[in-house]
């Protein structure tokens, strides 16, 4: 349970995209679990998570500030790049 002095962070469109990035990592198995552990290697789960930022281009195209624009994109595609590294190294 959080304390008084946690504060979660703003929630915000960029917020968005860079959690649902990190999630993707993670089941990439690049980023660490909140206990600190490697994560494990999950192909499908992080297709999915790079599929639904895809979903949210498609959707909020020209709708979006080109700073989130830019965020999107850039994360869309080194996500992707990183999925097809991963895969052929499995």
């Amino acid at each position: 349970m959080n304390g008084p002095d946690d504060k979660l962070p703003g929630i915000d469109f960029s917020t968005f995209v860079l959690s649902l990035s990190h999630s993707a990592l993670v089941h990439l198995g690049d980023a660490t679990l909140p206990d600190g552990k490697k994560s494990e290697l999950n192909l499908p789960l992080a297709r999915q998570t790079i599929d639904l930022l895809g979903i949210l281009q498609e959707k909020t195209k020209n709708n979006l500030t080109g700073e989130e624009e830019r965020l999107l994109d850039q994360a869309l595609l080194d996500l992707k790049l990183r999925f097809v590294e991963v895969s052929k190294g499995k």
